[in-house]
């Protein structure tokens, strides 16, 4: 039985995180057989009731006692999954913009030993909710960064909808960046000859509460991250 951890990272996701929940174990009977699933909510310190709804779905919900940001957030859920030996992790959002339906897809790679990263890439179809221009022009910066840098082309390095191996997991659980993550852990993964592969997915605008990312934080998160990821290329590996 190979056991799959479904993390969901969540700040202030009260008017979503329920039905979030729902959609990811309607989509349970879908998997692969012989793939059983958890589902761990980690909230990031909230100020709403996000927790108490997590908590009423009968979710196991990973209580932070304070706002701590995405990366630690989800580096909790990978520390979750290491120290209880799970074989594979799916990262998806609280914030309702992932399609659970993509699951099955997300992990097969993985599952089958082809993979050790699967992305989800809102742009190999371009259908669906393609984000605001700011972002995709951080979008296309990062294309062009870390394709260069690790010789393979990724086209929405940002996308927080990905499933990790077991050696994923272990890595990440270790290190992970602690802000805007993803197109960072794309390099940490990439140079170390990880196996990352992209599928075509959808995603959806978010249904309910407010985004944390503003113009401002958009064109930080640019410069921080690019700052990152050269870091990155001398360190050690």
């Amino acid at each position: 039985m190979a056991r799959l951890l479904i993390i969901i990272p969540a700040f202030n996701e009260e008017k979503n995180i329920d039905r979030v929940i729902e959609r990811v174990r309607n989509v349970g009977p879908q998997l692969p057989a012989g793939v059983s699933m958890d589902i761990a909510v980690i909230n990031d310190g909230s100020k709403d009731r996000t927790k108490e709804v997590a908590e009423k779905t009968g979710a196991m919900v990973l209580d932070l006692p304070f706002n701590v940001g995405i990366g630690a957030t989800v580096q909790t859920g990978f520390k979750y999954a290491a120290e209880n030996h799970y074989d594979m992790a799916v990262q998806v959002d609280g914030d309702g913009q992932h399609d659970p339906q993509f699951l099955p897809a997300l992990i097969e790679p993985v599952l089958n030993g082809n993979a050790d990263m699967v992305i989800g890439s809102r742009f190999i179809d371009n259908q669906g909710f393609q984000s605001t221009f700011i972002r995709r022009l951080g979008i296309r910066i990062f294309y062009a960064v870390n394709s260069l840098i690790i010789r393979q082309k990724i086209t929405d390095n940002t996308s927080g909808f990905r499933a990790y191996s077991a050696k994923a997991i272990q890595l990440l659980a270790d290190e992970y960046p602690s802000d805007y993550p993803e197109p960072e852990s794309v390099i940490i993964l990439g140079l170390r000859k990880f196996r990352i592969l992209e599928i075509p997915v959808v995603m959806k605008e978010r249904e309910g509460g407010r985004s944390s990312i503003t113009l401002f934080r958009s064109l930080y998160y640019m410069i921080k991250v690019l700052l990152a990821i050269f870091i990155n290329i001398f360190k050690k590996q």
